[in-house]
């Protein structure tokens, strides 16, 4: 009989994990008995303590905690339609449909888009969600190097079919650097193909008022362009949502496995998400981020850091021996920065990866610069 203790192949020491417990309290991180500064969380504009969006999500909690249902059941509360109407006419876009999570969203929109008779197009360093759903649908994947637009034309025309889908990330998650989505879009009309951008880590705080990259290059609402945010980021709360046509939603609800068959979301959520829509349109935290991130450029000037515009500041250490003795020592100076190693990123480029928000004050900045500058 199988034995589940040797089912897995044996894990190299360096590549170990655990699953720590830790509990956040504004910008700091309790976890082993320590007090940290957090410089590793998505939370970009700091809104998911803000105290507006906690007291949305306390309001809502006066009702119900979960949702008890499917969207397609009885769990489609009122307020999964209005947020979805603000986030369609916010970003350009006909309409908007509300998911759990960003991985159920990108699993279940491709599966949903694609058959095995449809070829996709995918930037080798797509998010993993996007690569599932695209081998859960069971077509063709063509994948082109990283922001290689030249490369994807050649696939396009070396391809011909029906149904073909450009798909990328807008910000790449672990090197923070930004896909063309105009190029893309450029591509995709030349070549008669839908384009899927998954912009979970741009809506909400980067491009004018916040609204993406696909509104940086002004393409937002295309009708070849399918676009994915999250709640689960720069919104502070939890869940996603997809933009696009109004045939192309009204599809989804029809044929979308992951919203079809999972619980909507707790209206707790919901509500804490419309008001961070509310907060990053006002813009405070927008440009107190933008703020801190060219503070953070500033200094660190010199120190090899990968290029990004993207509150994601990547710095490849190389080895991940090398890359968990500078998290350890940025540790023991009270600064948490895991280490991001293989499979997460190829081998050879295990990195510390440094998020900017907009809720570190000046001196926190400051006082990891100094000593980032003087561990290396």
């Amino acid at each position: 009989m199988p034995d589940s203790r040797n089912w897995f192949p044996e894990t190299p020491a360096t590549r170990r994990r655990r699953l720590t417990a830790s509990r956040r309290q504004g910008m700091l991180i309790h976890l082993d008995g320590e007090q940290l500064i957090n410089f590793a969380s998505n939370d970009y504009l700091g809104l998911s303590f803000h105290p507006a969006v906690c007291m949305g999500a306390k309001g809502a909690l006066d009702d119900a905690v979960g949702s008890g249902a499917s969207r397609l059941i009885s769990g489609d509360d009122p307020m999964l339609h209005r947020l979805e109407e603000k986030l369609a006419a916010w970003k350009g876009y006909e309409s908007c449909l509300i998911v759990g999570s960003g991985m159920l969203a990108n699993i279940g929109l491709i599966q949903a888009l694609a058959d095995r008779h449809s070829h996709l197009f995918a930037d080798k360093l797509n998010h993993a969600s996007l690569v599932d759903g695209a081998r859960l649908a069971g077509g063709q994947s063509h994948r082109f190097k990283h922001l290689d637009s030249k490369q994807l034309s050649q696939l396009l025309e070396k391809h011909p079919a029906e149904k073909r889908i450009i798909v990328s990330d807008g910000i790449f998650s672990m090197d923070g650097d930004c896909a063309d989505a105009a190029a893309l879009l450029g591509l995709a009309e030349a070549n008669d193909t839908l384009l899927l951008i998954d912009d979970a880590h741009g809506i909400g705080c980067m491009g004018p008022e916040g609204r993406g990259i696909t509104a940086r290059d002004n393409i937002s609402g295309h009708p070849r362009l399918i676009e994915v945010g999250t709640f689960g980021k720069a919104f502070g709360s939890y869940g996603a949502f997809i933009l696009g046509t109004d045939e192309l939603i009204e599809g989804l609800r029809q044929r979308q496995r992951t919203l079809i068959y999972s619980t909507a979301l707790p209206v707790a959520m919901i509500a804490a998400a419309e008001t961070a829509l509310l907060l990053i349109q006002r813009g405070q935290q927008l440009q107190q981020l933008r703020e801190n991130l060219a503070l953070f450029k500033e200094k660190t000037a010199g120190l090899g850091f990968m290029a990004s515009s993207s509150p994601i500041q990547p710095l490849i250490i190389g080895s991940d021996e090398k890359a968990l003795q500078l998290a350890a020592a940025l540790r023991e100076n009270g600064f948490f920065v895991p280490a991001i190693r293989p499979p997460t990123v190829p081998e050879g480029t295990a990195r510390l990866r440094f998020t900017i928000t907009a809720a570190h004050s000046r001196e926190q900045i400051e006082k990891l610069t100094a000593c980032l500058r003087e561990l290396l």
